[in-house]
């Protein structure tokens, strides 16, 4: 089966850093049928938000303008990771973070885990 779990969430301070990662089972990183590997996020009360992707054919990448130049996402095929280091984080930035495989067929989600930027 596919799964997706993610961990590195935690409270930190505004300018800290994190780096949250999302391990994959039941499938590889390089299979034909995997379009894309994302990272959103979602506040309470707010909208699912699209914070960034990385290619799964290719290492092209994108981020969401409010994180761009502080977030970058990264993957290690060998160990089917995908990472997302945050730097300069706000309180802003404070959501559930989920991990997001888009397949030929279909997405599959991970369970999330709490960032929280506060003093």
């Amino acid at each position: 089966q596919v799964q997706l779990v993610e961990s590195g969430g935690g409270l930190v301070q505004p300018g800290g850093s994190l780096r949250l990662s999302c391990t994959a089972s039941g499938f590889t990183f390089t299979t034909h049928s995997l379009n894309r590997l994302n990272w959103f996020r979602q506040a309470p009360g707010k909208g699912r938000e699209l914070v960034s992707g990385i290619s799964s054919a290719g290492a092209s990448t994108n981020y969401a303008d409010s994180v761009k130049g502080r977030f970058t996402i990264s993957r290690d095929n060998t160990k089917n990771t995908v990472f997302l280091q945050m730097n300069s984080l706000k309180p802003e930035d404070t959501a559930v973070y989920y991990c997001n495989a888009v397949f030929r067929w279909g997405g599959v989600w991970g369970q999330g885990t709490q960032v929280t930027v506060s003093s």
